[in-house]
């Protein structure tokens, strides 16, 4: 089993009331990609309640291997879900790791 692990950054200038629209159609795609790609084994994206934190968002995902990881990403309704945040990401730190 892979895990599959990214944080994102958001940008600071930009406004708190288009982050937090960003943040909340993010999570609802995400989440809702399961029953469009059946790869994915588990799915689940945190809003992080600490203002004092530098990551705003955290998805947490697990695949049966990485290829299946590869797939997804590039899937079209992946996709979809992270150009939501294009106008405020600032960065994004990902991790995959093999259990």
């Amino acid at each position: 089993m892979v895990k599959h692990i990214v944080l994102f950054k958001l940008k600071e200038e930009a406004p708190p009331e288009k982050k937090l629209l960003a943040m909340q159609q993010f999570k609802q795609a995400i989440e809702a990609l399961p029953e469009k790609i059946n790869l994915i084994r588990h799915i689940e994206v945190g809003l992080n309640i600490n203002p004092g934190e530098t990551w705003s968002i955290a998805l947490y995902s697990e695949f049966d291997s990485l290829e299946d990881v590869k797939a997804y990403a590039v899937h079209p309704d992946h996709v979809a879900a992270g150009k939501l945040l294009a106008e405020v990401k600032e960065s994004r730190a990902c991790v995959d790791y093999e259990i």
